[in-house]
């Protein structure tokens, strides 16, 4: 089970995290991200080339790529929508229980991007974790 430590030292390493994964993206891809909506559509697009199923994602041998991708959904998502990583370690009942998610004051709801990136690759659409930033914008920016 995560720990309150667990979770610090998971966000303490987010920026060598994320330059990770960056330097991984470009050399499969060509492509380098900016933490844009579009750069969620070409990671979403990437995902659905690389794994047929929501299952070859949750493999063990996906399990640290499944993390840095989590991260860099997460991040743009924070970035995007001043927000901040959470994560529930009491309420089991949550949903989200030892999920990391992103919470802003003026969001309805936390956004867990672990789910939004195995979803997308259920949903198969190309545009499905930029729709959901999309929206959340829409809700941070209202009033």
């Amino acid at each position: 089970m995560p720990t309150t430590n667990d979770f610090e030292e998971w966000l303490f390493l987010m920026s060598d995290k994320l330059d990770v994964f960056e330097a991984f993206f470009k050399k499969e891809t060509g492509k380098d991200l900016d933490y844009s909506v579009q750069s969620i559509n070409e990671i979403e697009a990437w995902l659905l080339t690389k794994f047929e199923s929501t299952d070859d994602i949750l493999k063990q041998e996906n399990k640290d790529l499944l993390d840095l991708v989590t991260r860099y959904v997460g991040d743009t998502f924070r970035k995007n929508l001043k927000a901040k990583w959470t994560i529930d370690l009491e309420n089991e009942k949550n949903a989200y229980y030892q999920l990391p998610v992103i919470t802003a004051e003026k969001l309805s709801s936390p956004i867990a991007p672990h789910t939004l990136v195995t979803a997308s690759l259920d949903r198969r659409r190309g545009t499905f974790i930029s729709t959901v930033l999309n929206n959340a914008i829409k809700e941070v920016n209202k009033l």
